[in-house]
C-alpha cells in the first residue's frame, strides 16, 4: 500500500508536464499531498504560460515551478534537476506518422533524451525516477515502439550503473489513454459532430484495453511509492472491441472495415510469453522483474503469485470485458486533451 505521506515535502520533476499526463498527475499531487516544489520540464513556452494560469497551478505558485527546456539538452536537464528528489519521464515523440517521417528526431528524443535524463538523475542524487512506456514497445512494429524498447531497456538498465547511489529506475507501461490525442474516441466524435452515420473499423477483431488518465496516474505513484529498480509496472484493466465502443458512441451505426493501417496492431499486449517467467501478479497489476540482478536492493515482493509458464496479458485474451453500456458509461467521464 502507497505511504499517504509518500510525496509530502518532495521536490517532483516531470519532463513533457504540460501534457494531458502531466496535468493530471499534477493535479492529483497538489490534491493528495503536500509536495515542497513542482517542476514543470517542457519546451513549449506558451503551453507553460497557459497551464501556469490554470487553477490549481495558480493557486499554488509558490509550489509550482515552469522549467523550458529539452530532453535533448543534459545540461539543461542538469540544472533543472537540482535539490530534486523524484523525477516522472513523460516527454516523448508519439505520433507514430510523424516518427516514421522523422525517424532521427524521435531518436535524439526518445532514446537520447532518455539517456539525459538517467545521466541527469544520477549525477544530482535524484531519489527514484519513473519512466513511461507504452505498449507500443512491446514486440514494436513501427519506430515509436522501437524507440520506447530501448528508452525502457535503458531506465531498467540504468540501475546496474547506479553504484552506491540510493536511486532506483523503474518503468510504467500502459497503452493509448482514453480520449488522448490522436486516439480512437476523439477521432469517431470528431465524424459524429460533422454528421457522419458510418464509422470506419480498420478491422472488426481489433481490441484495446481501457486506462483512464487517472488509473495512469495512480499507477506511477504506486511505482514510485514500491519500486527497488528495474520494475516495470502494468495496470490491470478491462478490454473492448472497438467495434463496441463505435456503438456505444453512435447507438444504431453502420461500419466499415477499412483494413490494419501500416504499424497497427490487432491487440495491445502488455506481457509477453517471454516476460512471463519474471512476472508476478498483484490484485491490481502486475510487475515484470529484470532478467539481471543489477544490485542488493533488487527484491520481489513476496506477495506476488508467478504467472503461469506462457502467459501473455493482451487485450484480445483478457479476462475482463466492457459491454457495450459499460463503454456508454465509461465514455461519460472521458475528456479529450
Amino acid at each position: 500500500m502507497t505511504d499517504s505521506r509518500l510525496l509530502d515535502g518532495k521536490t517532483i520533476l516531470i519532463t513533457g508536464g504540460t501534457g494531458s499526463f502531466g496535468h493530471c498527475f499534477i493535479r492529483y499531487v497538489l490534491e493528495h499531498y503536500s509536495p515542497k516544489k513542482i517542476i514543470v520540464y517542457s519546451r513549449d513556452e506558451f503551453k507553460q504560460f497557459v497551464m501556469s494560469n490554470e487553477s490549481p497551478y495558480r493557486e499554488n505558485a509558490k509550489v509550482m515551478r515552469f522549467f523550458i527546456g529539452d530532453v535533448r539538452d543534459k545540461e539543461r536537464l542538469e540544472r533543472a534537476m537540482e535539490g530534486v528528489d523524484y523525477v516522472i519521464h513523460a516527454a516523448a515523440l508519439k505520433q507514430v506518422p510523424a516518427c516514421e517521417y522523422n525517424p532521427a528526431e524521435a531518436i535524439k528524443t526518445n532514446v537520447h533524451g532518455a539517456m539525459n535524463v538517467i545521466d541527469a538523475s544520477l549525477d544530482q542524487g535524484v531519489k527514484k525516477v519513473v519512466a513511461l512506456s507504452t505498449d507500443k514497445s512491446v514486440n514494436p512494429v513501427n519506430l515509436y515502439g522501437g524507440t520506447k524498447l530501448v528508452s525502457d531497456k535503458l531506465f531498467i538498465a540504468a540501475n546496474a550503473y547506479a553504484g552506491n547511489k540510493d536511486i532506483s529506475f523503474s518503468v510504467v507501461r500502459y497503452g493509448n489513454v482514453a480520449g488522448s490525442r490522436g486516439s480512437v474516441i476523439p477521432f469517431f466524435r470528431s465524424l459524429i459532430e460533422k454528421g457522419e452515420t458510418t464509422l470506419p473499423i480498420t478491422d472488426y477483431r481489433m481490441t484495446r484495453f481501457w486506462i483512464s488518465l487517472d488509473e495512469a496516474v495512480e499507477l506511477v505513484i504506486k511505482a514510485l511509492g514500491e519500486a527497488k529498480g528495474g520494475e516495470t509496472f502494468i495496470s490491470k484493466i478491462p478490454s473492448f472491441y472497438v467495434k463496441d465502443l463505435a456503438e456505444a458512441l453512435l447507438p444504431g451505426c453502420k461500419t466499415v472495415e477499412t483494413g490494419i493501417r501500416p504499424g497497427e496492431k490487432l491487440h495491445e499486449v502488455m506481457v509477453t510469453a517471454e516476460d512471463a517467467p519474471n512476472t508476478l501478479e498483484f490484485e491490481k497489476n502486475f510487475i515484470i522483474y529484470p532478467q539481471i540482478t543489477f544490485n542488493s536492493k533488487q527484491v520481489k515482493d513476496p506477495s506476488g503469485k508467478p504467472v503461469p509458464d506462457g502467459f501473455v496479458y493482451s487485450s484480445g485474451t483478457n479476462t475482463r470485458w466492457l459491454s457495450v453500456e459499460e463503454i456508454r458509461t465509461l465514455l461519460q467521464t472521458v475528456k479529450e486533451d
